[in-house]
This record gives structure tokens, C-alpha cells and sequence, in this order.
């Protein structure tokens, strides 16, 4: 199980007031977060991220776009989502200066690796998670770039202060005037042991991800906002507890946090998705389905943890360490 995912929560469900709210760009918004009574919040570390409690059953996950070292105020920035949930659109139209916010974390599932060089890739608000990574890189003196794409300049958070601060670092493309990324070029430039950083849509995801296949000489990291899609059917099978010896069934059209939830057992759940990674599970016997967007290929096939949310059994049965 990867230790930075299973880092126990420093705050759960404390309030932090919102100090400030600003426009980042358009259909974005930046919360500043702090203490009500002045306390020192918990340390984070590049990518990430704070659940917001929004709502009764409306808990999302925002990543953390701020200063690392500032043990006083936390940044999210948040993207008005034209198919929302309820997360950004609360977000948006409903929070404002002096609320008090419920918040949970930090976590991080998308941490940063030591490398000899980095390349960050955005797209829109995929920018969030990789501030504070590319704050960190550059006070090391280590190499770095970023390209950073996006459908309109007037969209793209955090743009104008990237440039003026890292200069020739930075390449801004907003696709109405550069078309898409020109991620060959960006890659071709790369020196081997140099490790990539994405995140924003799943088009830019799927693509670096098929580019970075022919480079064994780089290491990629992706972040997902939305679960990838997968296809083929679902069939049920059942899973058992082991601390407690208990036998759970998981139905062909529920996932096995539902079972689990149904049948009386507390798991610690967020984005009901596989995207943030606080429900996984270790797995003790059985081969997972893994659905997920959080654990990478090796981690995968390790076989040894699950996200219940939405992963399932390639085996008529699972032993969780439950």
C-alpha cells in the first residue's frame, strides 16, 4: 500500500473559514482556508489535495495550489463544472467570505519523486496540483519546464503569475491561438531519467500516456479529475472480512463500498469514483479488478489493495483486511 495514500488524515471534518474568495479566471475561483481561532494547520506536501464537505453526502476533493511552507492558510481552486454535481456549483454560487467550511485531509496520492529533470504538463485547471510541485522543483535549482494548454488564455488559472515568476520556463498555449500541445516536442526534449507530471482532461491524459509508452527512459505521473471509463460487463461475487470473518455480496450492479456500506461496516469513502484514493482497501486473497485512477500499473498488479468505490473481483471471491 503506498504510504503517502495511507497517511492518516490531519484534520477530519474541522471547520476552516474561508478568508478570502477571488476570481482565478473565468469559471474559476480560488478559496483561501485558515483556522478560526488562528491554530496551525496540518503540513502538506506538492499534490495534495483537501476534501471540502459541502453538504450532507457532498464531499469533494480539490488539490491544493498554495504555499507549502504557509502553516496558516490552505488554497484550493475550483473549476465551475457546466455538468456539476453539486460540488462546484456550491462552490461557486454558494460559499462565501467568513463561511466555515467542514475539511478533511490533507492526502496525497499524486506525490512528488525525486528525478534529475521534470516536466510539467497541464491542461486548464490540471495547473492546480502542480504549482506547488513546480515551486518545490525550482527552489532545489533542479531542471524543469512547464507547458501549460487550456481552451482560452482568459481561462487558464494562474497563467499571467507563472510566466512572470519562471519566465522562459513556462510555455502558455491556450488552444484557440497554438491548437493543441505539442507534447512530441516536449517529450523529444526530455534527457532520460526525467519524470513527467500531467494533469487535466482525460484527451490529454490518454495521449501523453500513448506518447510516453516508446520512452522507458522517463517516469510519468498522471493525476485524473474524473474516473476513466471501462467497459465491459460487471458480474457479482462476494467478499470476506477477515478481521471479523464476515462474508459481504457484492451485487453485479453495486460497487463494493455500497455492499460494504449496507451491510453495517465503516469505510472511510470520498469521491465515490476512484479518483482520490481514500477508500482503498489491502487485499489479502484474490485478484482485484482494478478500476481505479489512482493506483499506477505496478501497484496494479501487486494485487495487494483496492479502491472499493469502483474496483471489483476478477475472482469469484476477495479477502480484504477488514
Amino acid at each position: 500500500m503506498n504510504d503517502n495514500r495511507a497517511e492518516a488524515a490531519a484534520l477530519d471534518n474541522h471547520k476552516l473559514c474561508v478568508v478570502a474568495k477571488e476570481i482565478a479566471a473565468d469559471g474559476v475561483v480560488s478559496l483561501v482556508l485558515a483556522d478560526p481561532d488562528g491554530g496551525e494547520l496540518p503540513e502538506w506536501a506538492p499534490g495534495a489535495h483537501l476534501d471540502l464537505v459541502l453538504g450532507d453526502n457532498l464531499i469533494r476533493q480539490y488539490s491544493l495550489c498554495g504555499d507549502v511552507t504557509d502553516r496558516t492558510h490552505l488554497r484550493v481552486a475550483v473549476l465551475r463544472e457546466p455538468e456539476s454535481r453539486g460540488g462546484s456549483k456550491s462552490v461557486h454560487d454558494d460559499v462565501a467570505v467568513g463561511d466555515l467550511i467542514a475539511v478533511k485531509g490533507p492526502r496525497n496520492s499524486f506525490p512528488l519523486v525525486d528525478a534529475s529533470s521534470y516536466l510539467f504538463v497541464a491542461g486548464g485547471i490540471g495547473i492546480t496540483p502542480l504549482m506547488p510541485m513546480i515551486a518545490e522543483v525550482d527552489g532545489r535549482g533542479t531542471e524543469w519546464a512547464l507547458l501549460y494548454g487550456g481552451r482560452t488564455a482568459s481561462g487558464m488559472a494562474f497563467a499571467d503569475p507563472l510566466s512572470q515568476q519562471y519566465s522562459d520556463r513556462v510555455q502558455v498555449r491556450p488552444q484557440d491561438e497554438f491548437g493543441l500541445l505539442d507534447l512530441d516536442a516536449a517529450l523529444d526534449a526530455l534527457a532520460p531519467g526525467a519524470a513527467v507530471y500531467c494533469c487535466g482532461p482525460e484527451p490529454l491524459l490518454a495521449s501523453i500516456e500513448e506518447k510516453c509508452r516508446s520512452r522507458n527512459d522517463i517516469e510519468l505521473h498522471l493525476e485524473r479529475f474524473a474516473p476513466k471509463v471501462i467497459d465491459g460487463p460487471a458480474e457479482g461475487f462476494e467478499v470476506v472480512l477477515d478481521r471479523s470473518g464476515t462474508t459481504v455480496a457484492v451485487s453485479a450492479d453495486e460497487s463494493v463500498l455500497d455492499a460494504l456500506l449496507r451491510d453495517g461496516v465503516e469505510v472511510d469513502f470520498s469521491c465515490r469514483e476512484g479518483t482520490c484514493g481514500t477508500c482503498e482497501q489491502s487485499v489479502l486473497d484474490g485478484i482485484p479488478d482494478h478500476r481505479d485512477s489512482v493506483l499506477d500499473d505496478d501497484e496494479q498488479a501487486a494485487y495487494d489493495c483496492m479502491m472499493v468505490c469502483v474496483s471489483r473481483s476478477c475472482t469469484p471471491r476477495l479477502v480484504l483486511d477488514l
